[in-house]
Parts: C-alpha cells; structure tokens; sequence
C-alpha cells in the first residue's frame, strides 16, 4: 500500500522570488519513518478540483540536521507547486510518503574522495543534502558543485552555500554559470551545455581525479554533463543522475511501438504482489501500462510522477517480459537484477507477475 503520513508545516521561507523553503515535521509515532538518507526525496498528494495530484520534492538538509525540509520552485501551471509558493501556511498538514531514492553513494568516512556535482535552477536542492552529509562525515573529501541559473536573482540557497563553503573552508569549490548575465571570465557565462562542460574540464575541473558525479537539472543538461563527463573519463557506474522535470510533464513521451505492432491491444494476465496480497488483472498491450491496470482494480500501487523520473513505482519483474517506455530513475545494475518501472511497462508475454514488495 502506498502509505502516506500526515506532516505539520513548522516554517516557510521564501528563498527566491519563486521558490519557498518549507520545514516539516511529522507526528511523534512516525518520526522513525522520516529517517532518510542524503540526496533522498518526499512523494505528497493533495486533491486540487477533485483529483488527486502527486508531485516529489528533495530534501534539503543534512541527516544530522535533525530537521526535515523540502525547497519547492513554482512552475508554471504547476499546481502544486503554485499553490505550495501562493497559499500554502506554517501549520497546514501535507500528507507525504516516507523518502525514497537513490542518489546518493555509500559513506566512507575514513576516506578521502573527490567529488563533482552539477545542478539547474531546483536541481540543486538535492546537492544541499549531499554536500552538507558528506562533508560532515567525510572529513577529507572535498566538493565542486556546477550550478547553472538564469540570473543571480534566480539562485536557490544562495546564502546557504556561501555559509557551506566558510563552514568547510577548501573543501568546497562553487562554480556559478549564469546564461543572461555577463561574468568577468567567459567561462561562467551561458548555458551548461557540451561545450561549457568540455571547457570546465579542461582548464577548470579534475574529472580524472573525481570518484562520483551527481547530476540533477533539466534533461538536456543531464545528457550534455554526463557524456562530457564520460569523454573526459569518468566511468559510467560513477554518475548519478535525478531528473527533477520530465520531457513531458506528467507523462514520459510514447516510444513508438516495439515487437509485434499486431500483438498491441491483445490481452496480458498480470499478478501483481503488494503487501503480501496477489491479484491478478488484465491490461492490453501496448496500451495500459502495468501502474494504470494496478490502479483501475483499485490496487494501491505506489507512485508520484507517472514519467519514469522518481521511481516510487518501481518493482521487480518475477515473471514474463515488458517494455520500458522511458527510464530516468533505476541504475543499470537494478534493471539487470528485473527492477521495472511500472509507470512505463507494457506487457510483451501473455503473463507477467509484478512485485512491489522487494
């Protein structure tokens, strides 16, 4: 079951112009639930108009904050987040899920590590996490963050990252490059695209010398860093990508149809396993994927974007074969192990069986 926990607004801050910083707290009793880790995010549902609306937001604090907060960035026609910057009030109630996620890489706290991150406009939110938890438990590391904006009025966390880096004097290298002001070097002015990256890493940054990289920004900006990266030599397993907006919001763009095209309406028996309870329902393929047959048997299957970026709908293919129709969230290694996200999985056999709880 997708369960969500009632959190009490204790603080909005208004960050930019259009982001607000908003701390949570969550009841006594499920406290222990809220527990995350670095670069984890907060799935939460409100109905606006009578339907129900979810949307994932980062965390932005640190694990030994002690404290739970998301930075949200009003988009346009974005209801949530319009009405999270408009309306929302220290004290309201938001019903999330506990955080989920997988950016992040395990913490060697005897180590010292090198590493890259690169954010666009709200990407950076997850970065604050990381850098805050990392450079607190890994006192020899050190972090270079990329951050790409508009204008310097568009910064989320400007404050706070300049007091990161006095905090951890030397340990901390911030790169601002700003598309619609002119800066003193050339270099800091304009989009992080291929040709900004390939010139970062050729006079400014050490990709040779970086152990992860953390990409989170638009989808152009992702692709651009991560093939530069992997040009400069940065293996592939040492980038971890968080696409905060899709293509298409809402709903990852249709690949065209694969395999047999005559096969597409046909029928699939699907079990799906969640909370240890079996049913099995039908769904046409090519047409349903398995989230939207889930969630018209009235099955309770977790999940937030629909897009293919979050992974709250992630489970494990026991049985059968899908297609995926976009993939922004599961590592190559979960995939391999039968990880599927079933927000974007059409049926290719005739029976598969789905498993929420592994």
């Amino acid at each position: 079951m997708a369960q969500f926990h009632p959190l009490t607004v204790t603080d909005i801050k208004r960050d930019t112009r259009d982001s607000v910083i908003v701390t949570l707290k969550p009841s006594p009793e499920a406290s222990g639930d809220f527990k995350f880790i670095q670069g984890q995010y907060l799935t939460f549902r409100r109905v606006f108009d009578g339907e129900e609306m979810r949307r994932s937001y980062s965390i932005c604090a640190g694990v030994n904050d002690a404290i739970l907060r998301v930075g949200i960035k009003k988009v346009e026609a974005g209801w949530f987040s319009s009405w999270a910057n408009d309306e929302l009030k220290v004290g309201d109630t938001l019903e999330a899920m506990t955080p989920m996620g997988n950016f992040h890489a395990p913490l060697k706290p005897a180590e010292a590590r090198s590493y890259l991150g690169f954010a666009g406009g709200s990407g950076v939110t997850p970065m604050i996490s990381l850098i805050k938890t990392i450079l607190e438990a890994e006192k020899k590391s050190v972090f270079t963050l990329v951050y790409g904006n508009r204008s310097t009025s568009a910064i989320m966390f400007r404050e706070e990252l300049e007091d990161l880096k006095n905090v951890h004097m030397g340990r901390l290298n911030i790169v601002h490059i700003l598309e619609s002001e002119a800066a003193d070097i050339d270099l800091f002015s304009g989009r992080l695209d291929r040709a900004k990256c390939d010139a970062l890493f050729s006079r400014w940054i050490n990709v040779g010398g970086a152990d992860f990289a953390f990409i989170c920004g638009p989808e152009p900006m992702m692709l651009a860093v991560s093939e530069e990266l992997k040009a400069h030599g940065m293996d592939a397993g040492a980038i971890k990508f968080e696409l905060f907006a899709s293509a298409q919001p809402g709903k990852a763009k249709k690949k065209a149809a694969s395999g047999d095209v005559a096969a597409r309406g046909r029928k699939c028996a699907a079990t799906i396993i969640l909370d240890g309870a079996s049913r099995i329902v039908e769904l046409a393929k090519g047409e349903e994927t398995v989230l939207e047959a889930a969630l018209a048997a009235s099955i309770d299957a977790p999940f937030a974007c629909k897009a293919g970026v979050c992974s709250t709908c992630r489970a494990k293919l026991i049985e059968g074969e899908v297609d995926m129709e976009a993939n922004y969230a599961l590592e190559d290694y979960e995939v391999e192990r039968g990880y599927i996200l079933t927000c974007q999985s059409h049926p290719r056999t005739d029976r598969i069986v789905v498993d929420y709880d592994q």
